[in-house]
């Protein structure tokens, strides 16, 4: 063999030797993601930081492997989820399938579902598989439609330290301010209501946000910078609460991605209340684009469209004093960015008269629509809140129950089930299984067979 061709066949052997390392590689990580997975786990369970005199596991993690708060965070989900997912635990083991892939299934596969979304995840990068989960709840099918208007997020900024350290401030602050632990989306949301604030007058929110809602099914989607954005149906239903009802638009409006905007531009001739809705408490609209709304003249009328405020200001502000101007939610310190909440539910007959009002803060209000806190009681007799599971709020004993029938609330919801309904059929089943876990299919199969046809909005 001449010398040229002993160099290229070494660097054949090279390239080989190199893949063959990193496929070794990546097998033994994948293992060993899995492993530190369920000792993780186990440490947690155990208490292991509390032996050792760490301040909490988040610490105690982050000095053994440097991870941070929520990296520890989202590897214990993971593990947990996998002791459901025998295949995709198993396939994690063995190395034929990597952590990143496995961490993105255990969002959305179950027990029952497992195999038909490796199957669709077959060949894919961890970007398509991403792709492939989003808008999928908890025990949904690969084919099953998506709900983008549920779809997370991730905002990411480069800054300097100064500004690093005056948001680290402000996001403390407002923590302190809530006197309740809020996660980065709560938080960001009542900043974000913050800078948008307008008028301060009591009986006005002091905020407004432009959400358009179509007449014929009830979804929502909220302006954001020349963009229509989908939002779930209890941010509708906030609005609902507490907004004003600025009328059908008057012509379509171009858009990639105008579904909801041209059923909404096309049923211009539907009553006011099934139009636009600038939500002058929860959810609607900046200044500018509510008044510019409620100036557009009727394609049918020639007149300008008048907004109409959901709750009466002399009602609003008799309200906030009754409440002492805070969210009435026991330990919630929140005074600012209040809503208003019905008792009973103004989709489903409730007026907006004070006894039927509660003031709320704009993440306990979102709560109430979601399904994950109750509101139970009148005004005259004493208002309580619960957790989903019926207990006291502040004293859940059940999180997996809980966290179970918020899954099946949302979803419900989402068929087209009014609130009041499906409530009473979670509350039925809590009661019935007396504190037994059950899978998020086994709830909604059983809720179901409780619940008559969905309504038609």
């Amino acid at each position: 063999m001449n010398v040229g061709a002993r160099q290229v066949e070494n660097e054949h052997a090279e390239w080989v030797r190199a893949h063959e390392a990193l496929s070794r590689l990546a097998k033994e990580r994948a293992a060993a993601d899995a492993e530190e997975g369920r000792w993780l786990l186990a440490a947690l369970r155990s208490a292991a930081h509390v032996h050792l005199g760490f301040g909490s596991f988040a610490e105690y993690v982050g000095r053994l492997f440097g991870y941070k708060a929520r990296s520890t965070q989202e590897k214990l989900r993971v593990a947990e989820a996998l002791e459901g997912l025998p295949v995709i635990a198993q396939m994690l083991e063995a190395g034929s399938l990597n952590w990143s892939c496995a961490r993105e299934l255990t969002r959305v596969a179950v027990t029952q579902t497992e195999r038909e979304w490796l199957e669709a995840a077959r060949g894919k990068t961890v970007h398509q598989v991403e792709a492939l989960v989003a808008g999928k709840a908890l025990g949904d099918k690969p084919a099953s439609p998506s709900d983008f208007s549920a779809r997370r997020h991730v905002l990411r900024f480069e800054v300097m330290p100064e500004t690093l350290a005056l948001f680290r401030e402000a996001m403390s602050e407002l923590r302190r301010s809530s006197g309740a632990r809020l996660d980065d989306d709560s938080a960001l949301l009542l900043m974000a209501r913050y800078i948008l604030g307008g008028p301060r007058d009591e009986g006005r929110a002091s905020y407004q946000i432009a959400l358009s809602v179509c007449p014929e099914c009830g979804s929502g989607a909220q302006q954001a910078s020349g963009e229509m954005v989908p939002v779930g149906v209890e941010v509708v239903a906030m609005a609902g609460c507490d907004g004003q009802h600025l009328g059908p638009l008057d012509a379509p409006v171009a858009n990639e991605s105008t579904t909801l905007h041209q059923s909404v531009a096309a049923n211009d001739s539907a009553a006011a209340s099934n139009g636009a809705v600038a939500n002058d408490g929860a959810h609607t609209g900046a200044p500018a684009t509510s008044e510019a709304s409620s100036r557009r003249p009727s394609a049918h009328t020639g007149a300008r469209a008048r907004a109409t405020q959901t709750i009466a200001p002399a009602t609003r502000r008799a309200v906030l004093r009754r409440d002492h101007h805070r969210c009435s939610v026991p330990g919630c310190k929140n005074a600012q960015f209040l809503d208003l909440h019905h008792l009973k539910l103004r989709s489903e007959g409730g007026g907006n008269e004070a006894h039927n009002l509660v003031t709320l803060c704009g993440v306990h209000h979102r709560a109430a629509h979601r399904g994950q806190l109750g509101v139970v009681g009148s005004v005259s007799t004493g208002v309580r809140f619960q957790h989903v599971d019926g207990s006291d709020y502040g004293q859940l004993g059940r999180p997996r129950v809980a966290e179970t029938h918020a899954k099946a609330f949302a979803a419900l919801r989402q068929l087209g089930f009014c609130e009041r309904d499906v409530r009473r059929a979670l509350t039925e089943l809590a009661q019935q299984r007396d504190g037994r876990e059950a899978d998020i299919e086994s709830v909604l199969r059983s809720a179901l067979g409780r619940l008559s046809a969905p309504r038609v909005r």
